[in-house]
């Protein structure tokens, strides 16, 4: 090997038996989907980090330092060695590298279509961070192309839609699912902050971003759809930066009272604030991420600490790349978040914008 260059990357696969990652955008979210692919790697799931892309030359040779609202591992400000993964200064370089067979796709919003469907056009599965769009339509023009990907050429795109594998979260969707602690009778909902420290430009230019309604709430209706299903109506108040959703369903069986509220206007030092208090007919389940437990069952006999953690997956991050994992490695077209979703998703983001200018309820 002369000076200066760096060792041979096995082919296609990223290495035997391995499939080979490529991080497009290395802010904050995309050092913690390198992260989590670290992680996954280190306990045995068959990924390895080949190449990244980022405009800035510090990132490309893993030199980050940035900070978010929730620990996602590792505080380390060499995030990789340059040594063993290829940077490139735009996406158009990353995805024609052969070894990259599963791209994520970290930039800013406005960025994230045009890029998921260049991925997939370069035969690359696909993890899109949210939101996909601010415009339903955009995400509907992606969900044709990812059914078109899977359905001929067995390739995934997934949105990240984080909330689905958080530790917690994932327990109370099973307990809606099988109905073992009766139906739900209501459901609320919270996430609040003040707003990302980094890129605050861009998501404090609700135009670009669409605010917290976009990109914080988002979570929370994505995770109501999740467990209920697509409500009749929605009924909002608020601005782009503060929002709170009444969500109505109708017929026999459903919650009675589904409430999520989302917002981006507390001091900095109110901290971050996650959390869910949800009903069932013989029991309360109640999750706290800023307390120890933070999700408790309180039921006619007593109340429990509830495990969280499966191993290695601290938060949703590990969990959504580790299913992709899976989903890949299985040949599997199946996987618990889609593009799809995402479509009805902004759909009910843009009823709950409209129900906030107008004050009226939006039916869906």
């Amino acid at each position: 090997m002369t000076p200066g260059s760096k060792p041979a990357r096995a082919g296609g696969a990223g290495g035997a038996g391995s499939i080979g990652i490529g991080v497009i955008g290395l802010g904050f979210m995309g050092q913690t989907h390198v992260r989590a692919y670290q992680s996954a790697a280190a306990d045995g799931f068959g990924c390895r980090l080949v190449a990244v892309c980022d405009p800035d030359a510090e990132r490309r040779a893993g030199k980050v330092a940035a900070a978010g609202n929730i620990a996602t591992g590792g505080k380390a400000k060499q995030l990789f060695d340059p040594q063993l993964v290829e940077g490139y200064a735009t996406p158009g370089e990353l995805l024609a590298d052969p070894a990259v067979e599963l791209v994520s796709i970290c930039t800013y919003t406005e960025s994230h279509v045009e890029l998921a469907l260049a991925a997939l056009a370069a035969g690359k599965h696909v993890l899109v961070e949210k939101p996909v769009s601010l415009r339903s339509g955009e995400v509907r023009r992606l969900a044709g192309a990812a059914n078109r990907a899977r359905d001929e050429r067995g390739l995934l795109c997934m949105p990240a839609m984080c909330m689905r594998f958080w530790p917690g979260w994932d327990w109370l969707r099973a307990r809606v699912v099988d109905g073992s602690l009766g139906r739900v009778r209501s459901a609320t909902f919270t996430r609040m902050g003040s707003g990302p420290a980094w890129s605050s430009g861009f998501y404090h230019d609700t135009v670009r971003s669409g605010g917290a309604l976009f990109d914080l709430h988002i979570h929370d209706t994505d995770f109501v759809y999740w467990c209920f299903g697509r409500p009749r109506s929605v009924c909002s108040t608020g601005d782009a930066m503060h929002v709170s959703t009444m969500y109505r369903y109708e017929g026999a069986g459903v919650p009675v009272h589904v409430v999520a509220e989302g917002g981006w206007d507390l001091a900095p030092g109110a901290g971050f604030r996650m959390r869910f208090v949800v009903n069932f007919e013989r029991g309360t389940a109640e999750f706290d991420l800023a307390k120890t437990p933070a999700l408790v069952l309180h039921t006619a006999e007593g109340t429990s600490a509830v495990e969280l953690t499966a191993p290695g997956i601290a938060t949703g991050y590990d969990g959504e790349v580790r299913h992709l994992l899976e989903a890949i490695g299985r040949g599997d077209r199946r996987i618990d978040a889609t593009v799809d979703d995402a479509v009805v998703v902004t759909e009910l983001l843009e009823a709950e914008r409209a129900s906030q200018g107008s004050g009226e309820v939006v039916r869906m």
